[in-house]
């Protein structure tokens, strides 16, 4: 381990109180693979509803364990794809930008999601023009807004975040569909000290990947079997990275730097092309 990363556990170690955080969910009551919009989902695998729920259940209780806030959000029988709350919208400074889906299966979501907060309490809510997936492709460090592109989200969706947010925005071109949003091949560690990522490299164009090297020169990088086991879908409070147990590749490196990292189970929900955050958006503010 070099001297700066040595520093940099040592840091973390001795400044290891973090915020607590508040987060949305859906139980995944009415998950199912019917259709096939990411190269994830096949039909035809069956799906254990109760394995799933059990599995979920697990995670917002390590949550709450940690100290953290889950709120619910009430799934739709219509809507098998709300599990993955993170996509619904993107919330920064209490302030609320909307959801517009891609496919047509999901776009009953962002109404859902938008009717949430105006019930609990948000007030300043934008209703996007453009197409942008939430935070499946939008994800925030201590100094830019990250978004992606290529598959979901459009070119447009950036300049509307970053209008709407008051933060700059960095796109980045995601060129692998089995990583069709940011979350899927990026992770954000640290949003408050420092701007801490993990992420997969191959998933980006080379210029894209020359921006992150730039920006994150102390990165951890991703091999290709953490990033299939969808170890990028990882929950980050500053100090505990909770990460799908199959990613255990990262679980060394991200120790070295002084996080701890906590192993969770949700391969069922994988069926459906996500994990730890497709399921959990995080209210900032």
């Amino acid at each position: 381990m070099d001297d700066s990363h040595t520093r940099t556990r040592q840091s973390r170690e001795e400044t290891s109180l973090f915020s607590a955080r508040r987060y949305l969910m859906c139980p995944p009551e009415h998950f199912s693979v019917t259709y096939s919009i990411n190269p994830w989902m096949d039909p035809g695998k069956p799906v254990d509803l109760s394995l799933a729920l059990t599995q979920w259940e697990h995670l917002r209780d390590h949550y709450r364990a940690l100290g953290h806030t889950v709120e619910e959000l009430t799934p739709q029988p219509d809507l098998p794809d709300m599990v993955f709350a993170a996509n619904g919208a993107t919330v920064v400074d209490g302030r609320v930008l909307g959801a517009r889906f891609a496919y047509p299966e999901r776009t009953g979501e962002a109404a859902a999601h938008q009717d949430w907060y105006r019930a609990h309490g948000f007030t300043d809510i934008g209703e996007p023009q453009h197409v942008n997936e939430g935070e499946g492709d939008f994800t925030v460090t201590a100094s830019w807004l990250l978004a992606g592109r290529g598959f979901r989200s459009s070119p447009l969706a950036h300049g509307e975040a970053q209008e709407f947010f008051g933060r700059p925005v960095i796109g980045l071109d995601l060129v692998d569909p089995h990583y069709y949003h940011l979350d899927t091949a990026l992770c954000v560690l640290d949003d408050t000290r420092d701007d801490a990522v993990m992420y997969f490299p191959e998933a980006f164009s080379p210029g894209s990947r020359a921006v992150l090297a730039r920006l994150f020169p102390d990165a951890v990088l991703a091999t290709r079997a953490d990033a299939e086991a969808f170890g990028m879908n990882a929950v980050s409070d500053g100090h505990h990275v909770l990460l799908p147990q199959a990613a255990h590749g990262l679980f060394e490196p991200l120790r070295a730097r002084g996080y701890e990292p906590l192993s969770v189970d949700l391969s069922e929900l994988l069926k459906g092309g996500g994990s730890v955050k497709c399921c959990t958006a995080e209210l900032r503010g």
